[in-house]
């Protein structure tokens, strides 16, 4: 008799416990990795780890967001938007015009002396991000917010008055796009690696570098040249993705805290973009480097030159048309 009284409290307080255990709100959390190629020095990446730490205060930790940089999870740059779309990552801070591959469109924000300027960029992004937006989608992600690369340089150790001052000089560029403007100004465009770069300067293989402010700094540019010439010849920005899949398994509240986590947060970037293009330009000048101021008359001749190259890449993608004739009517 004892034993069994034993038994039934034991299943009383059992049944009480379950029932108790099943009438407690869950609280389970979701992570997401984020996919990054670029270096936790590097600004993109700071930006990141600030989204995901908003992302989880909003979410009241729910949901947690990892940010793998350095291209530790295996992925390439080019191969961030197709890792997203299958599903191989959940996130992924990716450089816009390396996905050409994927759709040349994505390339529609590099067409070369098109916008002067940030401000001019965020004009122009009114045109290209709805596009961006699309193509996102047809890749099974959608964006959660954008930011631009700082504003582009020529550096050499010659004074330029003239387009003519560029011929021959055997100028770095990062990529196709770059080196086929500075070709088109006259230089000897060279694409090479960052990794090659230093040595090259220090051999007088290549005697200028199209690039940041930023990466002018990282070079130490002014061991090697004594000019920094804003040419804004080309603009690039990166925008962060959410798999759809991953998104669509977040609760309605939890997605609407994060797209205004994401909205809060992306004119900051900006300004994190741009503080790091002037802070850089006033280290280099401490450091003896000249920025030097071009004429109108010079940079009227440059966008001149820069033409035909439009017209390459709108008969290339002729989509891009229409959305550059929107953005020159705008301004």
């Amino acid at each position: 008799m004892f034993i069994q009284a034993r038994a039934a409290a034991f299943v009383t307080t059992f049944t009480l416990a379950g029932a108790l255990f099943t009438a407690l709100p869950a609280s389970a959390q979701t992570t997401f990795n984020l996919s990054d190629v670029l270096p936790d020095s590097n600004f993109m990446v700071a930006n990141a780890v600030t989204f995901a730490e908003e992302v989880k205060s909003a979410t009241n930790g729910e949901v947690v967001i990892s940010v793998k940089a350095g291209g530790s999870l295996g992925f390439k740059g080019p191969d961030q938007l197709t890792a997203v779309r299958d599903g191989l990552v959940e996130m992924a801070d990716i450089n816009i015009s390396q996905q050409v591959g994927v759709n040349p469109l994505f390339g529609v924000e590099g067409v070369p002396f098109l916008v002067g300027s940030m401000e001019e960029l965020k004009a122009y992004h009114e045109f290209v991000r709805p596009v961006f937006e699309r193509l996102a989608a047809e890749n099974n992600q959608k964006i959660l917010y954008m930011v631009p690369s700082p504003a582009q340089y020529v550096y050499l150790n010659t004074e330029v008055k003239s387009a003519e001052d560029f011929r021959g000089i055997p100028v770095r560029g990062a990529d196709k796009n770059t080196v086929d403007i500075v070709s088109a100004l006259g230089m000897a465009g060279v694409a090479m690696p960052w990794g090659e770069l230093i040595p090259a300067l220090a051999s007088g293989r290549v005697k200028g570098v199209a690039t940041s402010a930023t990466s002018g700094v990282d070079g130490k540019f002014w061991e090697f040249m004594e000019y920094v010439y804003p040419t804004n010849h080309t603009w690039g920005s990166n925008m962060v993705t959410i798999n759809l899949d991953a998104w669509n398994s977040l609760s309605p509240e939890n997605q609407a805290a994060i797209e205004k986590v994401a909205a809060d947060l992306e004119p900051s970037f900006w300004n994190v973009s741009r503080q790091g293009d002037i802070d850089s330009i006033a280290i280099m000048a401490q450091n003896g480097m000249q920025l030097m101021e071009i004429s109108d008359e010079l940079r009227a001749e440059m966008v001149e030159r820069a033409q035909q190259l439009q017209a390459e890449f709108i008969e290339r993608v002729p989509e891009a048309g229409a959305i550059v004739e929107q953005f020159k009517a705008s301004q």
